[in-house]
């Protein structure tokens, strides 16, 4: 792509309106402030109730600090009110964020952002809400034709900042029904495996997800033309959603949207229930 074609039709402003600066900005603040209170990324994550890579991915800016984090981290850090400061300019960016996706994508982001619920049923990869940072970016380094690194650590980035919907209050309602192949297939190599399917694990376990697997040796099979999305936007009906080969489709009309949900009944139906998927997928993890 030449830059008069990347000119014409950025994939993402997020550099032009000053995000991902103030996002940077404020994670290179927060290792400051953690590494000045002589804390690991680990016992940090431990007492804002993190994981280590989650701190790790907010100090580099590809993943967003949420207000009430900041609130509680600057007292935890002792930063003196340098972090709380931030937090109107920070409101501020996350609204612009949800313009940050290509403009053929806005819409469906638009409504993910305001979702009550959810329901994803993927064949070929881990959804990008549920992937880890080194997922997402094998998935966009082995995008043909290639894109450039500058693109890909911005869709990394953007990848990761929608994954802030977890973090919401009133939780949403999640469920994610996947094809046991998209387990099997280890997209960036066993490392990177490893930290998906632990992913997983962690989003499985909370209280408002769902995660199941269909397994391989199903006889039926009530969807086999392809992936697709459910969700619910707050105050809204219930929409669908599918991508084919970059063509993405949203689904307003009553009809068409109920016939997927009948349809993601029967996939839940006759996946594994979620016990017995999580239970599958720490087997996976032992074996790796």
């Amino acid at each position: 792509m030449t830059d008069v074609q990347q000119e014409r039709r950025p994939e993402t402003p997020a550099e032009a309106d000053g995000t991902t600066g103030l996002f940077t900005t404020l994670g290179k603040q927060l290792k400051l402030f953690r590494e000045r209170k002589g804390l690991t990324q680990k016992e940090f994550g431990a007492l804002m109730g993190y994981g280590p890579d989650a701190i790790s991915a907010m100090e580099r800016g590809v993943r967003v600090a949420q207000p009430d984090m900041l609130l509680k981290a600057d007292e935890v850090l002792d930063a003196g009110g340098v972090l709380t400061a931030a937090i109107p300019e920070l409101r501020e960016a996350m609204k612009r964020a949800r313009t940050r996706h290509p403009e053929w994508y806005r819409s469906y982001a638009g409504l993910e952002a305001q979702a009550v619920s959810l329901y994803d049923y993927s064949t070929m990869g881990v959804l990008g809400l549920l992937q880890t940072e080194d997922y997402s970016r094998a998935v966009f380094t082995q995008r043909h034709p290639p894109l450039d690194e500058g693109t890909i650590e911005k869709r990394v980035a953007d990848r990761l900042s929608r994954q802030q919907i977890f973090e919401q209050w009133p939780p949403p309602e999640f469920s994610f029904v996947m094809e046991q192949a998209v387990l099997e297939r280890p997209i960036g190599g066993p490392d990177v495996h490893r930290g998906q399917l632990k992913q997983l694990l962690r989003i499985g376990r909370m209280r408002n997800v769902q995660v199941q697997v269909m397994p391989t040796g199903r006889h039926e099979h009530p969807s086999l033309g392809g992936a697709f999305t459910l969700l619910t936007p707050k105050g809204r009906e219930q929409v669908g959603y599918m991508e084919n080969q970059g063509y993405p489709r949203l689904l307003t009309d009553r009809e068409e949207v109920r016939v997927l949900a009948a349809r993601y009944g029967i996939i839940r139906a006759q996946a594994l229930n979620p016990h017995e998927s999580l239970d599958l997928i720490e087997k996976m993890l032992e074996e790796r």
